[in-house]
């Protein structure tokens, strides 16, 4: 059996490595037992590497970390990430047919508000109106998109996580990575800039909840194919879960041969982002049993 990498995602700072590592080995069989699948992952088959307590704690000191920046703002963030949260809600809004007169009402002043991701009382406005849409979450929006731009510009946050995750792999063993969220961007970018270097084999990767095909993600990760040994990639999201907005389809995120989407699922967290409803969805506890035992 090949050896399953779980790369989580954010906010899961001060909980219990051993937990959570539980929490989705436990949805997982979930997933397995819906599919009609009579196995489970022995445990020492299994790796869960933890940033969350390291991403929090390289966030805490920069600027604009309150938790209530849909009601206040921040007027401390830095340009770049104001306009890299901007742009992630502008595509928000014209992936949910939001209208401007919603954004309008339910800015501080609106009278004075202006149309577009120049204008930051937009988006603030416009991430109020996510919020109040029955099964999204703005302020999570805000938060995954948040922490993908430290995670892409900050140094230190990225070296700290990658130093973690990349103790999981080894070159001599072969292995089938699920990456949730935040985890996406992180797993991607790592295997693209050094699976070669390290010779990690990964026939099977499966994205989870991702934020990757996400305009502004995009960008910054420059795609142009699939890692180095990444031979199957397979991409399950829920139509209404805000943070994966996009199919890692050419039109979004150009990979070659081009990633297997199946967004025919739906998550039953609230949210319609949290990994457990991803990993007791039969398809995915299938696909993820299958690539273990190739």
């Amino acid at each position: 059996m090949r050896q399953l990498v779980f790369v989580h995602g954010r906010s899961q700072q001060f909980k219990d490595a051993a937990d959570l590592k539980q929490q989705w080995i436990e949805a997982l069989h979930q997933g397995l037992a819906d599919a009609g699948i009579d196995a489970a992952v022995p445990d020492n088959r299994i790796r869960f590497p933890y940033y969350g307590d390291a991403l929090h704690h390289f966030s805490e000191g920069l600027p604009g970390n309150a938790p209530d920046v849909i009601t206040k703002g921040y007027s401390e963030m830095a340009a770049g990430e104001k306009q890299f949260i901007a742009q992630m809600v502008a595509d928000a809004v014209q992936q949910l047919g939001i209208r401007e007169e919603d954004i309008t009402a339910a800015a501080d002043q609106p009278g004075q508000i202006e149309k577009g991701v120049q204008n930051w009382p937009w988006t603030i406005a416009a991430l109020r109106v996510i919020e109040d849409i029955p099964g999204l979450a703005g302020l999570a929006l805000e938060f995954v998109t948040r922490d993908v731009f430290r995670y892409l510009r900050y140094p230190g946050i990225q070296t700290v996580i990658e130093d973690g995750v990349q103790q999981a792999l080894t070159p001599d063993e072969e292995h089938v990575i699920v990456a949730h969220s935040l985890g996406t961007v992180i797993v991607y970018n790592l295997l693209k800039r050094k699976a070669h270097e390290f010779s990690w084999k990964v026939p099977t990767l499966v994205t989870l909840g991702s934020p990757l095909a996400v305009r502004p993600i995009a960008q910054a990760l420059r795609p142009t194919g699939r890692p180095h040994g990444v031979k199957d990639w397979f991409n399950a999201f829920d139509p209404q879960d805000v943070v994966a907005l996009n199919p890692l389809d050419n039109d979004h995120f150009p990979a070659h041969p081009e990633i297997e989407n199946y967004g025919q699922m739906r998550n039953g967290t609230p949210d319609h982002h949290g990994i457990s409803g991803y990993l007791e969805h039969a398809v995915v506890a299938r696909r993820i049993h299958d690539a273990l035992l190739r």
